[in-house]
């Protein structure tokens, strides 16, 4: 990443399960002073009052700016608009469907294009199982438009105590992968080196 450009993520929180994992994301970037965009789907307004004891205003609040997501105008939906990339985290079968498949009816969609069309990083925390085989294709069809699938899978060899462990090790992960260190995420070799 050029030492000029902002350090800036679009965090999106579709409505799979999972809403914590996008909110630990939005608390870790802030932490890392990342500056983030976040957009929240409908339905992921519903998962977070569902999983958490967080109000969608709360979330949003954590946030740099935050976008309706029927507002295809916002900055985000632009290329012009620099960003490190975007995290769709977590991001639903339907939310991977509409990147797959070019359709940017809403702004996860069209932010997710731009950042492909653009070359930036584009992370598809795909939360669903099992998966079929549409899923897969849809997943096959996302990669070769430049999208990362990133399923949030847990790593057991840091031996995590608990759920707070296995959440942060994941996204940990997925910052890192948006080429941004983090102290969140351990490692396989820092484990065998002890």
């Amino acid at each position: 990443m050029t030492d000029n450009l902002p350090r800036r993520i679009i965090l999106a929180i579709t409505g799979a399960s999972g809403a914590i994992l996008g909110i630990r994301a939005l608390e870790m970037l802030k932490q890392l002073g990342v500056e983030t965009h976040l957009i929240i789907s409908r339905a992921g307004n519903l998962t977070i009052t569902r999983e958490t004891q967080l109000q969608v205003k709360d979330v949003q609040g954590m946030a740099n700016a935050h976008y309706d997501p029927r507002d295809i105008t916002a900055p985000i939906a632009s290329g012009s608009f620099i960003t490190t990339g975007m995290l769709v985290l977590p991001c639903s079968i339907k939310t991977l469907s509409a990147i797959a498949n070019s359709y940017a009816n809403t702004l996860i969609a069209r932010a997710a294009d731009v950042c492909l069309k653009e070359g930036r990083p584009c992370l598809l925390a795909v939360r669903e199982t099992p998966f079929h085989a549409g899923h897969i294709h849809l997943m096959r069809l996302a990669t070769r438009a430049g999208a990362v699938i990133c399923p949030p899978i847990p790593s057991f060899y840091n031996q995590p105590q608990s759920m707070d462990d296995l959440i942060n090790n994941m996204v940990g992960r997925l910052i890192l992968r948006l080429g941004i260190e983090n102290p969140y995420y351990t490692a396989w070799g820092a484990i065998n080196s002890e």
